[in-house]
């Protein structure tokens, strides 16, 4: 084990020895090095937070209060009304498309909500369900941003890195939605997103198949050249549509080279706050750890395993060995082959097993950023050896935003 891992493993003990467990803490010296770590990759443009990786109205609020930050990328149309009603912030982009009918009544009744969220659209049916709920002669102005689909694709749409988004890949698609809504009333054409999420592709980032991998990579920074172009000629066709006041793209793993695009006007970024496994690969920036959950040790089958309670916090995405929590600390531990991480309990093997007792912490990393706060009511912040504050998750507030 090294010092540092030493390090951090007894000053997360210490600050969270009267905690009960399980429990998810977040190490917030990391978390101001990853958050400073990306305005600098930003390269001077401002930063969507990607509430989704977040899910914690502390660290949300701590975040915005940053130079170089600016709005949040909600996942749902509720959870943008309730940021934006409660002030945790007053620019809400909602990141995919709302059949929520209740929200959108809600959203269109309040021109102090409609003026802060931007809805997404991708298809003409998005608006006709709008005008189902309310005229547009009934209702304030909604704001509206389209969603160009970024995915790499091959064979027709058989071969795909990234993840299946919108139906508008071409710029004449795009173009072609945006003079549909600029020619309805109630609506305002006000941004475009062009969010890649092929550098986070499961198929790339599986940890299994050298050679897979290592093809996928060269797919990946081929299909990044195709990108850069496309979406360029996209923002220029829908700029010759509407004067747009953003052009949204990024991601935590891709942030320095999105930044370089000079049609891009500002960036997301959520995951690489709290710097899950997922992050570990990643090319170019590469956050520190700075979120972790701990279960403690319950049994000692034999001298080279111990079992911790519970544990199956498995992520979403294609099932495999990546979407599995980590244990980070102590160092040495792996999940045992056969079992993996349990609803009930976990065994985990490794050189260091022998050296924990029962009631020991066994500290993890969860594979993705936002998911951890569904299995946990709060996030205990620590710095250094002192719990400086525990923060309710949306799971503590009451919200789960389906």
């Amino acid at each position: 084990m090294t010092s540092s891992r030493a390090d951090l493993r007894h000053q997360l003990n210490s600050a969270t020895a009267g905690c009960d467990v399980p429990l998810a803490a977040i190490d917030m010296d990391a978390w101001d090095a990853n958050a400073a770590d990306l305005v600098r990759h930003a390269k001077g443009k401002p930063i969507r937070v990607v509430s989704a990786a977040i899910r914690n109205r502390a660290l949300l609020r701590d975040i915005l209060g940053r130079d170089g930050y600016q709005g949040v990328l909600s996942y749902t149309l509720s959870e943008a009304i309730w940021l934006a009603g409660t002030g945790i912030c007053d620019d809400a982009l909602v990141a995919y498309p709302s059949a929520d009918r209740r929200a959108i009544s809600r959203l269109v009744s309040d021109e102090h909500l409609a003026a802060r969220v931007t809805i997404m659209v991708d298809d003409v049916a998005h608006l006709d369900l709008v005008d189902a709920v309310a005229a547009p002669e009934a209702r304030a102005e909604l704001r509206v941003c389209l969603d160009l689909d970024c995915s790499w694709q091959a064979l027709r749409g058989r071969l795909r890195f990234g993840a299946r988004r919108s139906p508008l890949r071409k710029p004449d698609d795009v173009a072609r939605l945006a003079r549909a809504v600029a020619s309805r009333p109630g609506f305002r054409l006000v941004g475009l997103m062009a969010y890649e999420s092929q550098p986070a592709d499961d198929l790339w980032r599986a940890k299994r198949g050298r050679i897979r991998r290592r093809l996928a990579r060269l797919i990946q920074k081929r299909g990044e050249q195709r990108l850069t172009a496309r979406r360029a000629a996209a923002v220029e066709a829908v700029r010759n549509v509407a004067d747009l006041e953003f052009v949204n793209a990024g991601g935590s793993v891709s942030i320095t080279r999105t930044a370089d695009e000079s049609c891009v006007t500002e960036l997301s970024a959520g995951s690489a706050l709290l710097g899950p496994m997922q992050t570990d690969i990643a090319d170019g920036f590469m956050p520190r750890p700075a979120a972790f959950f701990a279960l403690p040790v319950v049994r000692r089958p034999s001298a080279s395993v111990v079992t911790v309670a519970g544990g199956g916090y498995v992520a979403s995405g294609t099932a495999g060995e990546h979407q599995l929590p980590t244990p980070w600390l102590p160092d040495g531990l792996r999940l045992a082959r056969h079992e993996g991480a349990g609803q009930t309990q976990t065994p985990l093997r490794g050189a260091t097993a022998a050296s924990l007792a029962i009631g020991d912490l066994v500290w993890f990393r969860h594979a993705k950023a936002g998911e951890l706060a569904e299995r946990f009511d709060s996030y205990h912040l620590v710095r250094g050896e002192r719990l400086m504050d525990t923060a309710p998750t949306y799971r503590g507030d009451g919200k789960t935003f389906m």
